[in-house]
């Protein structure tokens, strides 16, 4: 074999050498063994599969480096199989193999894209030249265009979740900091997590911590690291969470959470490239990228006077929008049916599908929960269900049943400060200097709260008496 040959056959991804991937799809099972054997034996990994369908379902569970595939097949024929991988995986290359080779079909084949048109009995040489050029141009240089491994956990054919894939990996490698802002249950930590694996920092570590889930000195501890006795309490000295993922990605959820104290320590750590321990005196130096995520607004935060102007500046060099799940419907049914073989997997290896009324049940809710309430769908029809297809009542039941669930910590707090509010306003029957001494807070920080919570005092007020 030449080093044209293993150039091709192998990349290097992070510490390992990994084969190039073929997928090969024929509804006769004789020639799949035959074909697979032979392109294994030149040191290609091979998957088979003998429907279009179930490629389709394979290359959304691992997305392959070529696809050769036969053109007459029962069912989705060849370049229907080609059209649908076209639309939802842009740039896979496609081989097609016929019994039935005419110069019409291969020129009509290659004009709408497909990589080569090869004529059984297949040559041997002329296959193996066809897999090497295929993969060659789709990797330019003999890295394989696969590195987009980093993606493969993410599963989408939306075009505006390609638009913010594709802007994810031309920043993935530099070290500017990025904001990812998104509806709760989105996806934002899968996506830095993604982030993350395609940055030359894949090999160390990644950091996730929620910005609103901690009080304020406990987040400070946290983040920064303390020195033992800083504190009651701080028995023993903690590194904290920039120095653990020092050479790494330090990802913030919810930074539109974080109080403003420590935005301010927060910016001084991204400006300076050091952080200040509590109860210490020396600086250290951090080597961490840094990922943030919101579900809210920062420009209204800011005006609002609850977000530093010139920290939203620093993190937000580069903005990643995610969609929310009824603005990529057609990604539901994927999730659907990957989430469901994930928890199949787990907890009842029996079921194996979701009814077609089912389906269309799912992919016609408005999912405010996004991706993540439909994971918990997912997962209470599979764990519901005595059959193998999930019927259309066991997915209604599972939505009533989402629908009335406990709300998200951030959704609850959010409840228990505007009620809280209003009790407030109604016992100081509107008198705000009141309010606040009750809240323990001072005016401007309470004039703030009810502004977030859009409550007007005046409301509260008692009626003037005629």
């Amino acid at each position: 074999m030449n080093s044209f040959e293993v150039d091709t056959l192998q990349y290097e991804a992070g510490s390992g050498v990994k084969m190039a991937h073929l997928l090969l799809v024929d509804d006769d099972p004789s020639l799949l063994k035959l074909l697979g054997m032979r392109l294994e034996s030149s040191g290609y990994r091979v998957t088979t599969a003998e429907s279009g369908d179930r490629a389709l379902a394979l290359i959304e569970r691992q997305r392959p480096d070529l696809v050769l595939s036969d053109l007459r097949m029962d069912g989705m024929d060849g370049m229907a199989l080609f059209g649908e991988i076209q639309s939802r995986h842009p740039g896979l290359p496609v081989i097609i193999l016929t019994a039935h080779g005419s110069i019409p079909e291969a020129v009509s084949a290659t004009r709408q894209g497909v990589f080569s048109f090869l004529t059984k009995p297949i040559d041997r040489d002329e296959l193996f030249a066809a897999v090497r050029q295929a993969l060659a141009e789709a990797s330019p240089g003999g890295e394989s265009h696969l590195e987009s491994d980093w993606r493969q956990p993410i599963i989408t054919r939306s075009p505006a979740m390609e638009e913010v894939l594709e802007q994810a990996g031309r920043v993935a490698d530099s070290d500017v900091s990025v904001l990812i802002s998104g509806p709760s249950g989105s996806g934002k930590e899968l996506l830095a997590r993604a982030l993350h694996r395609a940055s030359s920092r894949a090999a160390q570590p990644f950091v996730a911590i929620n910005c609103g889930a901690l009080p304020d000195q406990l987040l400070e501890s946290e983040l920064f690291g303390h020195t033992r006795g800083a504190f009651t309490g701080a028995v023993s000295a903690h590194d904290g969470l920039f120095r653990a993922a020092d050479g790494g990605t330090l990802f913030l959820d919810e930074i539109g959470d974080m109080p403003l104290a420590l935005q301010v320590k927060l910016l001084r750590v991204l400006q300076e490239r050091c952080i200040r321990p509590l109860g210490s005196t020396q600086s250290i130096e951090v080597d961490v990228r840094v990922v943030s995520a919101t579900h809210r607004d920062l420009q209204t935060a800011m005006t609002q006077g609850d977000f530093r102007e010139d920290l939203f500046y620093r993190l937000n060099v580069v903005n990643l929008r995610l969609p929310s799940l009824a603005e990529r419907p057609e990604d539901i049914p994927l999730l659907a049916r990957h989430h469901l073989e994930l928890a199949a997997r787990r907890h009842r290896p029996s079921v194996r599908r979701f009814s077609p009324q089912a389906l269309n049940l799912l992919a016609s809710h408005s999912w405010p929960g996004n991706v993540r309430q439909l994971i918990n769908v997912v997962e209470q029809c599979v764990a519901l269900s005595s059959a193998a297809v999930i019927p259309h009542a066991l997915v209604a039941r599972a939505l009533a049943s989402e629908e009335s669930s406990l709300p998200s910590f951030n959704e609850a707090r959010s409840g228990f400060e505007h009620g809280y509010l209003v009790k407030v306003l109604k016992i100081t029957e509107g008198n705000v200097s009141q309010a606040a001494r009750i809240a323990g807070r001072n005016r401007t920080d309470f004039y703030k709260l009810l502004a977030r919570h859009e409550l007007d005092p005046a409301t509260f007020k008692p009626a003037p008496t005629s």
